[in-house]
């Protein structure tokens, strides 16, 4: 009776009990604290040698206000671009049988390994005034792209659309097709099921992938600036501003960094974790 007693008293072991690998080994510790550090130090450096006696002065400048407006609404633009055509681009290579779906994907991650600045010279033998679409654009609708707030729009676009893709693929390709086909055996149209059951499915996918687009427009520079120029007020976002004050006021480029930085990770940390974990 008494061993019974103790087996009874004896205290269950938890989860991390059962579990003694759950603490992370030194081998992966180590160079897990230096790739941190690594990422962390610049973002520190930023703070360090920020000017903070003058910051409320440089933070209200014409020059930052302008850049951070500009940077927001292109982004923003670009992001609901990508949402319009990227999820349904995500739906083909996912849940099509089209022949050929290996090269479109592979044309469609072109922008991810593309270097930027080329990017924006393709835009413009694309879209440009002389370009193979942007011709037919100019004199046909009097539409012109480059150097415009329209052509950084476009710009962040190109480079954002496939990190958008590649997340809302894997969801679709994660989320089970049963529920489609259910939806079809009693009678949901294509559109309807699409509407109604694949999206709400694959939702916290789009949102993921709508951050992450949204935070690569917002940094986007190389094609930017080779497409749209860098006109103040009409094409210079945020990272365009930082690079021209770095030649001229260093003081002023550690603001800029600093307010394009706060914005960011207030985007990846605060929107994500509401959108995806649902946690907040």
């Amino acid at each position: 009776m008494s061993r019974v007693a103790e087996d009874v008293a004896r205290p269950v072991p938890t989860r991390a009990d059962a579990e003694p690998g759950r603490r992370p080994p030194a081998f992966v510790m180590v160079p897990a604290a230096i790739g941190l550090a690594f990422l962390v130090l610049p973002a520190l450096g930023l703070m360090v040698r920020a000017p903070w006696r003058t910051l409320p002065h440089e933070l209200t400048s014409t020059v930052v206000l302008d850049a951070l407006r500009l940077s927001l609404v292109c982004a923003t633009s670009a992001t609901v671009c990508c949402l319009l055509l990227g999820v349904p681009l995500a739906w083909l290579l996912a849940r099509s049988d089209i022949r050929g779906r290996s090269v479109l994907r592979a044309f469609v991650l072109v922008p991810l390994v593309l270097p930027p600045v080329v990017g924006g010279v393709a835009l413009l033998t694309a879209l440009g005034r002389r370009g193979i679409v942007g011709k037919w654009l100019d004199q046909a609708f009097g539409v012109t792209l480059p150097f415009t707030t329209a052509g950084v729009v476009v710009a962040e676009t190109f480079v954002a659309l496939p990190f958008l893709v590649i997340v809302v693929e894997g969801a679709l390709r994660s989320a089970e097709r049963r529920y489609d086909d259910a939806a079809a055996t009693l009678g949901a149209s294509r559109w309807y099921t699409f509407r109604r059951v694949t999206l709400p499915l694959v939702a916290p996918g789009i949102a993921a992938g709508a951050v992450l687009a949204w935070s690569r427009a917002l940094g986007e520079f190389g094609a930017t600036i080779t497409f749209a120029g860098n006109f103040p007020g009409r094409t210079q976002t945020m990272p365009l501003a930082v690079y021209i004050a770095l030649q001229t006021d260093p003081d002023a480029a550690i603001v800029l960094s600093l307010v394009l930085l706060g914005v960011s990770v207030l985007a990846l940390a605060g929107l994500r974790e509401r959108w995806i974990s649902g946690t907040r």
